[in-house]
């Protein structure tokens, strides 16, 4: 690569730069101390040898996960069968169908409170399903957002004061897409 002059004008632009810079220290910069190499980073151990593939062959099951832990009982035992069986009758119910999350978390805490001060105890909250079973991209997330949003709105203040226990509904007070909300008496 060839070096390349200054022209006359550029010259004394350089010099005229150079003569104002001034250092920004007073000192010498000190030199460094010889730091010792950095030790190499550990080589990753190589990663399994894949199973041989044959035309035709079945992929092997994938590995399934272990079921979460049932939420423990924090309410009278023969009384939580009996609502899980679908033998107690909810005293209140609320629909939370086609609401929006903004709408339906209002709508809710205010249900479960007036629920509480009113002495009731068994209540079902309904959020649907959540749409079809088609997959679609585009919306997977966005299918049962209610359904899975519920059970932790529930949990958190101002309710959780209010609410003993959540379960799923008994299928015929709507299955999957219900919950019953055991309240604590008022205080």
């Amino acid at each position: 690569m060839r070096r390349r002059r200054l022209s006359r004008e550029d010259r004394a632009v350089w010099d005229e730069v150079a003569r104002r810079v001034r250092p920004m220290r007073d000192a010498p910069p000190e030199p460094l101390p010889d730091a010792p190499p950095a030790p190499a980073p550990p080589l990753k151990a190589p990663a399994p040898p894949l199973a041989p593939f044959r035309l035709g062959a079945k992929a092997p099951p994938p590995a399934a996960a272990p079921d979460p832990a049932p939420a423990a009982i924090r309410m009278d035992r023969k009384a939580f069968l009996r609502m899980k069986g679908g033998k107690l009758d909810p005293e209140a119910r609320i629909d939370l169908h086609g609401m929006t999350l903004a709408e339906a978390h209002p709508a809710l805490i205010g249900f479960i409170l007036r629920s509480q001060a009113d002495g009731r105890r068994l209540v079902l909250v309904i959020t649907g399903k959540g749409r079809g079973t088609e997959w679609e991209p585009a919306f997977v997330d966005r299918r049962g957002v209610l359904r899975r949003q519920v059970p932790h709105w529930l949990q958190q203040a101002p309710l959780t004061g209010a609410v003993l226990q959540v379960t799923p509904a008994h299928r015929k007070h709507g299955g999957e897409g219900a919950f019953y909300v055991y309240l604590r008496r008022p205080r």
